[in-house]
């Protein structure tokens, strides 16, 4: 009979132990979720004087909720200087324009600086032109002037099986180009005139907003990317450097103190915590994206080559 006690009082500091232990769990749990949150929503507080920051990255589309968050900055008085941290091969034309139209908004009431990290090509340099400053790495992949429109083609594997498609459309150059039909010489044309467009007013904005004559521009504006390096000396950047350098050349040439805190103005935290996790831990395909696209691209990367 005395056996019992022991055993109940055996039991009851099993007890004790799993209470502890699950406490200890539930405070880890509680640590480590604050962490995330924390490195996902960041310092939200702006009501004090700052220096905002943006990020451009992966894929360039029209971007609604950033080009809103652009437009907020500029109208926002608290807000003394935009820095623009960009990491991209390029996107759409249409959307990389979107974001140079809303930098240039900002510019008219504060200064912008870009600072460009591994690749700011194509678009991503077209976006980077609105700025007032340009900082890029020395190995910085950057340039890529241009623009392509291209199409699956796969008329030729349908011919190989048999296989048949009938279009009909209201004009010749309907639908054009078309996957399932070869690209008749007029078609080509039409395609040509459309790139020839779109990079033509590329090399004007780029020969507006640089020290650079628009034939200075045209010679550098056959595609290749320059580093970063190579672009101070072609006039396509202004300076080597990152954050620090951008934060001095602040400080000196528009008297936007180093001590302002730099807090980042990114959209996504206009999204709920849960959205906003699964994006920092998944994150967004920048391949898979190019592959929804449809039209005008101005792009620099090898996947697309």
């Amino acid at each position: 009979m005395a056996a019992i006690p022991a055993i109940r009082l055996h039991r009851a500091r099993l007890k004790r132990q799993l209470r502890i232990w699950r406490f200890a769990a539930l405070i880890a749990a509680a640590a480590a979720l604050a962490v995330l949150l924390y490195r996902v929503a960041g310092p939200v507080a702006v009501g004090e004087d700052h220096v905002a920051r943006v990020h451009v990255e992966g894929f360039i589309r029209d971007d609604g909720a950033l080009r809103r968050r652009i437009e907020e900055i500029a109208a926002d008085d608290r807000a003394k200087a935009l820095l623009v941290f960009i990491d991209s091969s390029g996107g759409t034309a249409a959307g990389a324009e979107a974001l140079y139209a809303a930098l240039r908004k900002v510019g008219a009431a504060k200064p912008v600086v870009a600072i460009m990290g591994a690749t700011a090509a194509s678009g991503a340099y077209l976006v980077a032109i609105g700025a007032d400053r340009i900082f890029a790495r020395n190995a910085t992949l950057t340039g890529s002037i241009g623009v392509i429109l291209q199409a699956p083609q796969v008329a030729g594997l349908l011919e190989t099986l048999g296989i048949g498609v009938d279009v009909v459309r209201s004009g010749p150059l309907k639908t054009v180009p078309n996957p399932v039909e070869r690209l008749t010489p007029a078609g080509r044309a039409a395609a040509q005139a459309l790139v020839d467009e779109i990079f033509a007013m590329f090399v004007d904005m780029v020969a507006e907003r640089r020290p650079l004559s628009r034939g200075e521009v045209l010679a550098l504006a056959d595609g290749r990317v320059f580093t970063g390096r190579s672009a101070v000396g072609n006039g396509l950047v202004d300076a080597i450097g990152g954050e620090a350098a951008a934060r001095d050349w602040l400080a000196e040439e528009h008297g936007v103190g180093r001590g302002l805190a730099a807090i980042d103005r990114d959209p996504e935290r206009d999204a709920g915590w849960l959205e906003r996790i699964a994006g920092r831990l998944f994150g967004k395909s920048t391949v898979t994206q190019g592959l929804l696209l449809d039209g005008l691209i101005a792009v620099w990367h090898p996947a697309f080559r």
